[in-house]
């Protein structure tokens, strides 16, 4: 269902204006968003959004994940078994998610685990390298380092996941240079 194109047009989940620009490996999103996620250090992030499938009261993990830091929204998506896309405010929140059947609506901070992230100050973003020995293997995920906390938004196989723990002993930190 999840399509590169849709009717001759890149898919945009549902969300006017989005268009992904997908990539798959570390070097590329360095060369390509290096410098926008290093300057993210030292901002507050004021909110995250996500998209909430209102029918069975849940994360639709589907569509992009949004962290704004004091105005700098990034918006994180994976699709596929290694696609990565980071877009940079491109999205609205204030307009609705049209997704086939689906009722969809974007949502602040639903989980509590995110909701407690509001107000800190990022200390940094880290690309993490999956380097198992499966089929994730090369997957790059973003980690947002705070504090004491951290969000990691990884590749769940063709859709987002979500963690709150430190890295997997098989991610491996990409730097920045």
């Amino acid at each position: 269902m999840k399509d590169f194109w849709q009717d001759g047009a890149m898919f945009d989940f549902g969300i006017a204006g989005y268009q992904p620009v997908w990539l798959n490996r570390s070097s590329d999103v360095v060369r390509e968003h290096g410098h926008r996620l290093r300057g993210l250090a030292g901002r507050t992030l004021t909110s995250v959004w996500m998209v909430w499938d209102l029918q069975d009261d849940e994360w639709f993990c589907d569509c992009p994940v949004l962290f704004d830091f004091d105005g700098e929204q990034v918006e994180i998506n994976h699709q596929k078994f290694d696609d990565l896309s980071l877009t940079w405010n491109t999205i609205d929140t204030r307009r609705p998610v049209q997704w086939l059947d689906f009722r969809l609506q974007w949502r602040p901070e639903p989980l509590p685990e995110l909701h407690a992230l509001r107000g800190l100050s990022l200390k940094e973003v880290e690309l993490l390298e999956w380097t198992g020995r499966d089929l994730a293997q090369g997957n790059i995920d973003v980690g947002f380092v705070f504090e004491e906390r951290r969000a990691t938004v990884f590749n769940a196989l063709d859709e987002n996941g979500l963690s709150f723990d430190p890295p997997d002993r098989h991610q491996r930190s990409r730097p920045f240079h």
